[in-house]
């Protein structure tokens, strides 16, 4: 598994001339938010501050930074700038002067990345891929394999489970893999506020992993592949045989993705279901997050 965190580390180790461009401060209706940012060299940019020509100023500025600065000396980890332009701000209001109509204004700080601002970088990143929210999808076949692919985009840990090894081949990566004859364990030992999406290739394990997810009070989604036919009957067999409750039951989607759309191509399921998964994860876990914000202020 290659995580973001080690995306993000060998992007600052292949450039020798870097800029940091951050949103330093909005007014009104904006592309990103304060704090994105973007990483921009000579010949390649990594993240983004919300696209069109604010991205592109800000970059082209950028760019004359990092032209007119010498390349990063190192000594083993170390890296320091020795130039006398190393910060830049621009106040761009979005008007039909740049061609975007968002009708806000965003405050850009362009900054030369010195050792300082790449270890907090990366510290940033490690301390935002501690809480990202996990993804469980369960069966990599071909709408597990789509689903796995959608997720690896998304500020999620995504975990492929199954009990097939050839199954796990291919998957993004990003994307965790676990290859286990009892996936319903892997149930129990998800964090806390866990998404899981069922889709294996048997339906008496999708019935005993969707039984043990249902048990989960914490999870943020309980989901599972297939038809309201194979609903009505894992309903039948979670309250008859599994001890299940009718409130537990209440808790399933089924099928993911919903039924608006009549496709059933995996690529089209594997998007619905995402949408439906973010939807889910922001929603349970919105108390924490504006936790956090709160002790973001606080702090600072």
């Amino acid at each position: 598994m290659n995580s973001k965190v080690q995306s993000l580390k060998d992007f600052l180790a292949g450039q020798d001339r870097l800029a940091l461009v951050e949103v330093a401060g909005t007014k009104g209706s904006t592309p990103r938010e304060k704090g994105a940012f973007m990483l921009v060299s000579p010949s390649a940019t990594s993240g983004t501050i919300g696209g069109g020509q604010l991205e592109y100023m800000a970059i082209d500025r950028a760019r004359q930074m990092v032209a007119s600065s010498p390349r990063r000396k190192r000594q083993g980890k170390e890296a320091r700038i020795e130039v006398d332009e190393v910060c830049a701000t621009l106040d761009v209001p979005l008007g039909p002067e740049i061609g975007q109509c968002c009708g806000g204004r965003v405050e850009v700080l362009i900054r030369l990345i010195d050792n300082a601002i790449e270890q907090r970088l990366i510290a940033d990143a490690e301390a935002e891929e501690a809480h990202l929210p996990h993804v469980y999808i369960f069966g990599g076949g071909h709408v597990g394999q789509a689903l796995a692919s959608t997720i690896a985009l998304l500020p999620v840990h995504g975990v492929v489970i199954e009990t097939r090894a050839e199954a796990l081949e291919g998957m993004p990566e990003t994307v965790e893999t676990r290859l286990t004859p009892m996936p319903e364990a892997e149930v129990r030992n998800a964090p806390a506020g866990t998404a899981f999406a069922i889709l294996t290739h048997d339906h008496a394990l999708d019935f005993l992993i969707v039984a043990e997810a249902l048990k989960r009070n914490d999870a943020a989604y309980v989901g599972m592949i297939g038809s309201k036919t194979k609903k009505a009957t894992f309903k039948n067999w979670f309250l008859k045989s599994a001890e299940g409750s009718e409130a537990e039951f209440s808790r399933l989607v089924s099928p993911i993705g919903g039924d608006a759309v009549k496709d059933k191509r995996p690529p089209v399921i594997a998007a619905l279901a995402a949408a439906e998964i973010m939807t889910a994860l922001v929603v349970h876990n919105a108390p924490s997050n504006a936790n956090r914000q709160q002790d973001k202020v606080m702090a600072g």
